[in-house]
């Protein structure tokens, strides 16, 4: 028998997920059911699944499935996305929210606007600086910074991000023998003190329009070198995040959009 799940599509900054409240809908096996509906061609198409629950540590939980079926720690685009969700069908009336994630709580500070949700501001905590050597892949060698935003990072500086074949390079570092648990990747071109521009090969989806986790880890990879100060515009393919790593207590804030794009029903066999 099947049964009819609904469903909306949301996106930030271009990353795209679906997302399923489980106080209505329970959903076994989420790691097949992202594989199958995020395919574009054959599915709703999508970076991957999000379910929204109850949490006895948070007001909500997320749990985020990426388009492969493996299970992510953290994604700071759905995690606004959420905020979004959850305040606009009137799941809460509060504007500061707490959401449980594997990789810890994440306070999300809702920006309103016509009773609307606009703007998130997530913090995301403080990161993990774990080290910066070069990493051969194939003929070619770069130098990274490897971050932890609850989820890990590998950040390369280069001079121009746009005519770099993420296709070819993204696999390669992403299971390169120093990630066991394979990486996420960015390749980042500092435009200015304020301004960078990043494009980012994700783990477990492949090339996304954007990445939360990998824009502040990106912004703290250029803070560290001396690139940029500490309140940077990373501007990735499908919009732009502004990021600020507080001087005072170490936590990074990541604020940008949350867009619905719509609500659907799909069935699915039991």
């Amino acid at each position: 028998m099947a049964a009819t799940i609904k469903f909306t599509k949301m996106q930030g900054a271009g990353n795209d997920y679906i997302y399923v409240n489980t106080l209505s809908h329970k959903l076994n096996n989420p790691e097949e059911i992202s594989r199958r509906w995020s395919a574009y061609h054959t599915g709703i198409g999508s970076d991957g699944l999000v379910l929204i629950g109850n949490s006895d540590k948070a007001d909500f939980s997320m749990r985020i499935f990426n388009a492969d079926g493996s299970e992510a720690m953290m994604c700071g685009n759905a995690s606004r996305c959420i905020g979004k969700y959850i305040y606009d069908n009137k799941l809460t009336d509060k504007t500061e929210i707490t959401l449980d994630t594997l990789s810890g709580i994440k306070v999300l500070r809702l920006h309103i606007k016509n009773d609307k949700v606009e703007k998130v501001t997530v913090d995301m905590g403080t990161p993990e600086i774990e080290y910066s050597q070069p990493i051969t892949v194939g003929n070619a060698t770069y130098k990274g910074s490897v971050i932890s935003m609850g989820n890990p990072h590998l950040v390369i500086f280069t001079d121009d991000v746009e005519t770099l074949d993420l296709t070819q390079i993204g696999p390669l570092l992403e299971n390169h023998p120093l990630f066991p648990n394979r990486t996420n990747v960015e390749f980042a071109q500092v435009i200015d003190n304020e301004n960078i521009r990043m494009r980012v090969w994700e783990r477990g989806s492949g090339i996304t329009q954007a990445c939360g986790t990998g824009a502040c880890a990106t912004a703290v990879a250029a803070s560290l070198t001396g690139r940029t100060g500490r309140e940077v515009a990373v501007k990735m393919d499908g919009g732009v995040l502004e990021i600020h790593w507080d001087a005072d207590t170490g936590r990074v804030f990541m604020t940008g959009d949350a867009v619905k794009v719509f609500d659907g029903k799909i069935e699915l066999e039991e």
